[in-house]
């Protein structure tokens, strides 16, 4: 196939788009633009490639080339694997290892699908996707379809094929006043709403690039990607193809009938999902990862309906990490985002009686929320990330797309722009997935990662949390396990948490209010100085290093009865004037009076603590010092 336009013969199709082929590529375009669309095409050819949150407006039916179009560009990978033909069944393989994956990946799940996920694929396929996402808000859902006078149509599945093709439409019992998807903008949550439908926008759609790669559903296709037409028709009078894949009963009559315009790559569902997903995140950021979790869960009913594949799901959840940064990245957007979250918070603060401090704890109080475990939310996410795509080529460092940052704006709003791209960086996926690797490389983000905070201190950081400022600039917990060269200092009023095994080597400060090691590891394996605040344990402690504390600052300790101490440090502990030690009884196993309990061991201590506090008001705690460590006795008051 000639690599330039003008060898080629272009012809229109029946919907008024003139098709040609450009870069080795078919495409879409408005007949009338051909002569502007090609010059702007060389055009851009001529120069760097604009940064796709500067460019994302360029996502329209008329720009189909990585030259013209920004999420075309992006989405470059799957040129790495499948050759867009003259037509839309003349497609060609490039990687026969990764799309052979691919279709028997889909033929497994469709063939072993239940018939409750048949329904369930139903369901979400016809309701509009962004009332598909409100059930990620859990405990708060209930109050945001109300709030936002958010309604559907589709709430049962049938239990066979449909006479005819279903719409959700605004029901004729709804209340007046109410929408379909995120809901109504005269309603108490009209901004995020709004803040929805924006990011869900005119330059939001799917349909370029799926005109641009051509590459079919996985029902039109083989084990080897490739269209085989059996020359028959089904039941429905649709053409029988030769594929392993199984279409939901559901859906059968809610297919395109036109396989030229119908591609599969990259899924405008999933992209819809993800684009939903990470507007209401923004705006409830309590829920960040249940939301994000809920849209790979939904994305996946495209592939177990049939109606699409692995690769596809990827393409139209990286094209929505894309776009929703570019829309909350642009300027025209500021104030809507801004008064969306605000909206959010004052709204279900007063709904549910809590503060900016405590409604991250109702928005987590459900014990039957399916999200509620995060452990197995991590593995949902996880493996969902890349789905059958193998790791080819050596590591290659991550440098994070411009204004991905935006994305944990509200999630971690203490952070400083260029600190929550290194939280980006450092938990992205590693290099060497195709399709994952293209322009900007936006599929190796893992937002779900990255709202658990930092995965490595490749630099020295500094975080300040202020209580007065509230939610999670009062409160928060940073899960990952944190690697790398550099350490912490803890500033500000408010309290930060880390559970992860940490393996960072920079040691730890803590100036100013709490830092919580949640795990025996957490604080890594460097030093740790306390010189203002508290440092507190929720087990026991190690520190790899030395220990030091001196000023106006506390240590606090769990103490348990019959149990090692419950602060070992490898080397040397230094306590200076000021320094407080608060010990608290462990509820379960609580040591008695009379007991001798160790609390801290070392390899050499030197100096005391101005004061021992314990919290009970039978017991006091008396220090019993050593050259090597601290125990204390515990005699009734």
């Amino acid at each position: 196939m000639p690599s330039s336009a003008a060898h080629h013969s272009p012809t229109l199709n029946r919907r008024g788009f003139l098709r040609t082929s450009l870069g080795g590529s078919a495409a879409l375009v408005a007949a009338p633009t051909l002569v502007g669309w090609l010059a702007a095409a060389d055009a851009k050819a001529a120069t760097a490639p604009a940064a796709f949150v500067d460019d994302y407006r360029s996502n329209v039916v008329a720009n189909q080339t990585p030259e013209t179009n920004a999420v075309v560009r992006i989405l470059g990978g799957m040129a790495q694997v499948w050759k867009t033909g003259g037509a839309w069944d003349t497609g060609r393989v490039l990687d026969r290892e990764v799309l052979r994956a691919n279709m028997r990946y889909c033929a497994r799940i469709t063939r072993s699908r239940t018939e409750a996920q048949a329904k369930e694929a139903f369901l979400y396929d016809r309701r509009h996707q962004s009332y598909a996402m409100i059930d990620g808000l859990g405990p708060l859902a209930g109050l945001y379809t109300s709030g936002a006078k958010a309604v559907t149509s589709i709430t049962t599945a049938p239990d066979g094929t449909p006479p005819g093709k279903i719409s959700d439409t605004l029901p004729a019992d709804a209340p007046a006043g109410s929408a379909l998807g995120a809901g109504s903008y005269d309603s108490e949550l009209g901004k995020v709403a709004k803040l929805v439908d924006t990011v869900r926008g005119p330059f939001a759609s799917g349909n370029p690039a799926k005109f641009s790669f051509q590459y079919p559903r996985p029902w039109r296709m083989n084990e080897d990607s490739e269209v085989v037409d059996t020359g028959k028709k089904d039941a429905l009078g649709y053409p029988v193809y030769d594929s392993d894949v199984v279409v939901a009963p559901q859906l059968l009559r809610q297919r395109s009938e036109d396989p030229e315009e119908d591609g599969g790559f990259p899924s405008g569902h999933t992209n819809a999902f993800h684009l939903a997903a990470l507007a209401y995140a923004y705006a409830v950021p309590e829920r960040f990862q249940e939301l994000v979790t809920r849209a790979f869960e939904l994305s996946h009913t495209r592939i177990m309906s049939g109606m699409h594949s692995t690769v596809d799901v990827i393409g139209g959840r990286v094209m929505a990490t894309a776009l929703t940064a570019a829309a909350l990245a642009d300027p025209a957007n500021a104030e809507l985002k801004a008064a969306a979250r605000a909206q959010a918070l004052a709204y279900f603060t007063e709904k549910t009686g809590t503060t900016a401090d405590t409604l991250y704890d109702y928005a987590h109080s459900d014990a039957d929320d399916v999200y509620a475990d995060r452990e197995a939310n991590a593995r949902t996410v996880g493996h969902r990330l890349t789905y059958v795509l193998p790791r080819r080529g050596r590591k290659d460092p991550l440098t994070v797309p411009k204004g991905a940052e935006v994305l944990l704006e509200t999630r971690l709003p203490y952070l400083t722009a260029a600190q929550r791209r290194e939280v980006l960086r450092t938990t992205a996926l590693p290099s060497g997935y195709v399709l994952l690797d293209g322009f900007e490389q936006w599929g190796r983000l893992n937002l779900f990662a990255a709202a658990d905070g930092y995965g490595a201190f490749d630099r020295d950081v500094t975080v300040t949390l202020d209580a007065a400022a509230g939610g999670f600039h009062a409160d928060d917990s940073w899960r990952n396990v944190i690697e790398g060269d550099g350490g912490l200092t803890k500033r500000g009023s408010g309290t930060l948490t880390l559970t992860g095994h940490n393996r960072y080597h920079g040691g730890t400060v803590v100036e100013d209010g709490v830092l919580v090691a949640g795990a025996p590891n957490a604080l890594g394996e460097g030093d740790v100085r306390v010189t203002g605040g508290t440092l507190r344990a929720d087990r026991v402690l190690r520190v790899r290093g030395s220990y030091v504390q001196d000023g106006e600052s506390t240590l606090e300790l769990l103490l348990r009865r019959n149990h090692g101490p419950a602060l070992t440090v490898s080397r040397r502990v230094l306590l200076g004037r000021g320094s407080v030690l608060s010990l608290r009884l462990d509820t379960e196993r609580p040591p008695v009076a009379g007991t001798t309990v160790p609390v801290l061991s070392a390899a050499q201590l030197r100096g005391r603590f101005d004061r021992v506090e314990l919290d009970s008001e039978t017991l006091r705690a008396v220090p019993v010092h050593t050259a090597d460590g601290l125990s204390v006795r515990l005699v009734r008051r």
